[in-house]
């Protein structure tokens, strides 16, 4: 099949490349020239593990391919793919949904032959109605149906997310639709993928409702690290004990400095505002985001507080600065309000990541930068480790006692084991322990 990807960011290259893999036609679009030219020598946008192999290998195959022109793109397409940005709204906190129509109208200009528009994006319910009023307003000729295909990729884990998926989701309102979806998805519904077809709105909202509850798991155990840090609790274990119930689960339930990423912080913000429109407010969603937000300053304040209680011109070494590790993405990263926060107090940073040095220099400024942990360490009157990333696992602690001036690590990971910082004369703090 052919099929068409227009916007060449994190989910529309990673989903076009797993297409391109299952043996399909496939064309990336993007309006970016300077991206598309990058790609075409190999030279991904964002880093993720795999993907660049997946991308030469399926355009040395003669599968993938990469253009500007929309038109030329999806000429010959059965499925066109609108995978463009949804960030928020500034002002109101809205789903911007700008990109999507546009490509909705250009689409509409460009149609010639039956083709199934597929919102991949994220989008508000009601969005799909909007795109196949827009593209029939525009071309009254038109042979075309409108579907929606929410994706649940893990930034850092996306090709074996999409190629071996809990779900596939699909909303429609046609039956060619569907069976276009269905011959494209055929490949792994044959391995008996979890294939589920609903209305496009409800398609819509699922996305937004999985955000929302995994972001409520995340943050509900975080408030519980709180109070188990008061009454002398461990929050692992509590996490442990109730996520071996099957009805909860132990997935998201690892305290820490907060959620960040490019999805669950615009997404529970566009589903707040969605019900409030509705006038069915989610109470539950707005206190998540709320203590989400609240709770990353105060991890800058947990930092302060182990360096005892000022950090005036002294030197905070932060280990990670992405929002998750095995990706550069720093969209809502913890990192940056807790690093904001220790320069508010007056602090200076040095800090390290193994892969977000260059996305985070364009939102944190006066931050010296190293090239490894150790560096970041040296002379350091108090460390702070945001990112798991695998680099940070397994420190040399003498030589991490060694190089820093007052060895102590405020882990907000819970990496390490408090006795194991104890044999090594650093000062230790972890979250909820």
């Amino acid at each position: 099949m052919r099929v068409a990807m227009i916007g060449s960011g994190y989910v529309g290259l990673v989903s076009g490349a797993c297409f391109a893999d299952f043996g399909h036609d496939v064309v990336c679009i993007d309006k970016d020239a300077g991206k598309i030219e990058r790609l075409k020598n190999n030279i991904m946008p964002i880093f993720e593990p795999g993907l660049d192999d997946l991308v030469a290998a399926n355009v040395r195959a003669g599968r993938l391919s990469f253009t500007t022109d929309l038109k030329e793109g999806i000429k010959g397409a059965q499925a066109l793919f609108i995978a463009v940005g949804t960030p928020s709204r500034r002002g109101d906190g809205h789903a911007d949904l700008s990109f999507v129509y546009a490509v909705a109208q250009e689409i509409a200009e460009a149609l010639t032959d039956f083709a199934v528009v597929v919102t991949k994006s994220t989008v508000p319910v009601g969005t799909g109605d909007e795109v196949e009023r827009l593209i029939r307003e525009a071309n009254p000729d038109a042979d075309f149906a409108v579907a929606s295909n929410p994706e649940f990729l893990r930034e850092g884990a996306a090709i074996g997310d999409f190629k071996r998926p809990d779900r596939i989701v699909i909303g429609v309102e046609d039956a060619r639709a569907q069976a276009v979806l269905e011959e494209l998805y055929r490949p792994l519904y044959l391995n008996q993928a979890p294939f589920m077809v609903t209305a496009r709105r409800t398609a819509e909202l699922t996305k937004y409702a999985a955000n929302a509850f995994l972001a409520t798991k995340i943050t509900f155990i975080n408030e519980m690290a709180d109070l188990c840090e008061r009454v002398g609790a461990n929050v692992q274990d509590v996490a442990r004990g109730i996520g071996l119930d099957n009805r909860i689960g132990s997935k998201f339930l690892n305290a820490g400095p907060g959620y960040g990423g490019s999805c669950f912080p615009k997404d529970t913000l566009a589903l707040i505002k969605t019900a409030q429109d509705y006038d069915a407010p989610v109470r539950i969603v707005e206190t998540v985001a709320l203590v989400n937000d609240n709770r990353k300053r105060a991890m800058g304040r947990k930092v302060i507080a182990a360096a005892g209680g000022n950090v005036r011109g002294k030197t905070v070494a932060v280990l990670g600065l992405t929002f998750k590790p095995n990706t550069d993405d720093m969209r809502d990263s913890p990192a940056i309000a807790i690093i904001q926060t220790l320069q508010d107090a007056g602090a200076t940073i040095r800090a390290y990541d193994p892969e977000g040095r260059e996305q985070a220099e364009l939102v944190l400024k006066d931050v010296d930068y190293t090239t490894d942990p150790y560096a970041a360490l040296t002379g350091a009157d108090v460390a702070v480790l945001v990112t798991e990333w695998d680099a940070f696992r397994a420190l040399d602690l003498a030589r991490v006692k060694s190089v820093m001036t007052t060895p102590t690590l405020v882990d907000l990971r819970n990496v390490y084991r408090p006795e194991e910082m104890a044999r090594h004369g650093i000062a230790y703090s972890g979250v909820g322990r």
